[in-house]
C-alpha cells in the first residue's frame, strides 16, 4: 500500500458516500473499446461518466456534500463557483434536495454548459457570470458566501467531495473482471484524482494510477515541480472542465503522494482526440472527458498487453465550438497550414497556383486578398488543408520555385491566433 497523506479519508467514508448519492446518481458503465484495444494492443476500457445524469462526475461529489450540510445551512441557501460540470452537479441537487443555490461561473463558459445548470436547477437556482476563469469566480462566490453567511460547496477541495467522486473508483472496481494496470484520471482541481487514487490505494494497490493535465493548464504538473501548491499566472481556458490556476490543498497533498505519474496534454491532441470517438464511437466528449484517452498516445509502449481503464470525466460540449475543436486537431495533426502569398499583379497567377503549385489533394480552405497599395506582387492569406502531413515540404518547396511564398503563419502564434 502506498503512503496516505495526514488529510486522508478512509475508504468507508467513501462507501458511505456510495449510499447518500444512491438512487440519485446513475452507476455508469465500464466499456471495452475495441478500436482502441486494436489500436494500443492492450485492453482499453472507458468509464463513461459521460452518461451520467449531468453528463459528468461531478454530481457526485456535489450532491454527497450538499446533503452533508446541516439544516441550518440549507435552508441559509448555497453558493458554489464552477466553469461548467460542478455547477450542473449543484444546480441537479438543489432541485432534488428543493435547495436554494447561487451558482457563480466564468463569463467564458461556454452557453451550452449555461443552459444545462438552468435546465438542471430550475427555479432552484441562481446564475451571476463573473471573472474570466473559474478562479476569478470561486473569489466572488466565497466573498458572497461571506457577506450572506450562505454554506459553500466547493468543487474539488473538500472531502466530502472528493469521496464522492471516489465511488467513481468503487464501481470501477466492481465492474472489472480482471485486475487493472494502468488508471487514467483527467486533473483540474483534482477532487477526482484524489477520491479515485484513495480507493485504487487500498484496494487496488498494484494500478499505476497517472493524472492528466492540459498543457495550457499544468496546476499540478507544476506544483509537483515547485514542489509546493502553486498558482499559475496564465492558462488556457480551453480545456475548461480541467482549467484551473491552483489545485486545492487537500487535493495537492492526496494527488502530490498518491499518483503514480502525470502527464500533459497538449489542446491540439485533445481536439483530435474528440474527433476521433465521434467518428469511430459515435461519442460526444467535452474536452476534459477526452484527456485520459489522450494520454494513451503518450503511453502506447508501456501499456501493450495491459488492462487500461480510461476515466471520460464528461461530454458537456457545446456544438458551437466544434468547428474549433477540427481547426485545432489539423493544425496539429500537420494537415492545416496558413500562408502569406504573394500574388503576382498579373491575368492568370491564382490560376498557375492553383495548377502548378497545390497537389491533387490539396484544397484550400481560407483565402482572403486585398489589395491596398502599386506592388507588383499583392499578398493574400491563404489556409490549405492537405490530405497527409507528408504534402507539406512539397508543397512549400513548388512555392518558393514559383515564387509565391511569402510567410508560413504556423510558426507565428503571435498571427496565427487570428485564422482559429
Amino acid at each position: 500500500m502506498k503512503i496516505t497523506t495526514k488529510n486522508s479519508i478512509s475508504l468507508e467514508k467513501i462507501y458511505k458516500a456510495q449510499q447518500n448519492i444512491k438512487g440519485v446518481v446513475e452507476q455508469t458503465p465500464l466499456v471495452f473499446m475495441k478500436n482502441f484495444s486494436e489500436r494500443y494492443q492492450a485492453k482499453i476500457y472507458f468509464k463513461r461518466e459521460d452518461l451520467q445524469v449531468v453528463r459528468s462526475y461531478k454530481i457526485r461529489g456535489a450532491y454527497n456534500k450538499i446533503q452533508s450540510l446541516t439544516k441550518e445551512d440549507l435552508k441559509n441557501g448555497i453558493v458554489c463557483a464552477s466553469a461548467g460540470n460542478h455547477a450542473q452537479g449543484v444546480a441537479y441537487a438543489c432541485q432534488k434536495l428543493k435547495v436554494y443555490g447561487t451558482i457563480f461561473m466564468p463569463v467564458t463558459t461556454p452557453h451550452q454548459k449555461i443552459d444545462q445548470v438552468k435546465m438542471f436547477g430550475g427555479t432552484f437556482i441562481e446564475i451571476q457570470l463573473f471573472g474570466d476563469s473559474f478562479d476569478d469566480s470561486q473569489k466572488a462566490a466565497i466573498e458572497f458566501c461571506t457577506t450572506n453567511k450562505k454554506a459553500f460547496v466547493h468543487p474539488f477541495d473538500d472531502l466530502e467531495v472528493i469521496a464522492g467522486q471516489g465511488t467513481v473508483g468503487l464501481e470501477i472496481l466492481n465492474e472489472s473482471s480482471s485486475s487493472i494496470d494502468y488508471l487514467f484520471l483527467p486533473v483540474g482541481g483534482g477532487g477526482l484524482a484524489s477520491g479515485m487514487s484513495t480507493v485504487f490505494n487500498v484496494l487496488s494497490p498494484k494500478t499505476k494510477i497517472v493524472g492528466v493535465e492540459p498543457k495550457g493548464a499544468p496546476s499540478l504538473t507544476t506544483s509537483l515541480k515547485n514542489k509546493k501548491n502553486t498558482t499559475l499566472l496564465e492558462i488556457d481556458n480551453f480545456v475548461d472542465g480541467a482549467a484551473v490556476k491552483r489545485m486545492g490543498e487537500l487535493t495537492f497533498e492526496f494527488c502530490k503522494e498518491l499518483l503514480d505519474d502525470t502527464n500533459t496534454i497538449c489542446e491540439g491532441l485533445i481536439c483530435s482526440t474528440i474527433l476521433k470517438v465521434y467518428n469511430e464511437n459515435a461519442m460526444v466528449v467535452e474536452p476534459a472527458g477526452a484527456l485520459s484517452i489522450a494520454a494513451l498516445e503518450d503511453y502506447k509502449e508501456e501499456i501493450k498487453g495491459k488492462t487500461v481503464v480510461c476515466v471520460v470525466s464528461g461530454g458537456n460540449n457545446d456544438i458551437t465550438r466544434m468547428e474549433e475543436i477540427k481547426e485545432r486537431a489539423l493544425f496539429y495533426e500537420g494537415l492545416k497550414h496558413y500562408f502569406i502569398i504573394k500574388f503576382p499583379q498579373r491575368a492568370g497567377a491564382l490560376k498557375e497556383f492553383v495548377v502548378d503549385v497545390l497537389g491533387p489533394n490539396d484544397d484550400i480552405a481560407y483565402f482572403e486578398y486585398t489589395k491596398k497599395h502599386n506592388r507588383d506582387k499583392g499578398p493574400a492569406v491563404v489556409g490549405i488543408e492537405l490530405d497527409s502531413k507528408d504534402d507539406f515540404e512539397p508543397l512549400v518547396e513548388r512555392m518558393k520555385q514559383k515564387g509565391f511564398l511569402g510567410e508560413y503563419l504556423n510558426e507565428k502564434p503571435e498571427l496565427f491566433q487570428f485564422m482559429i
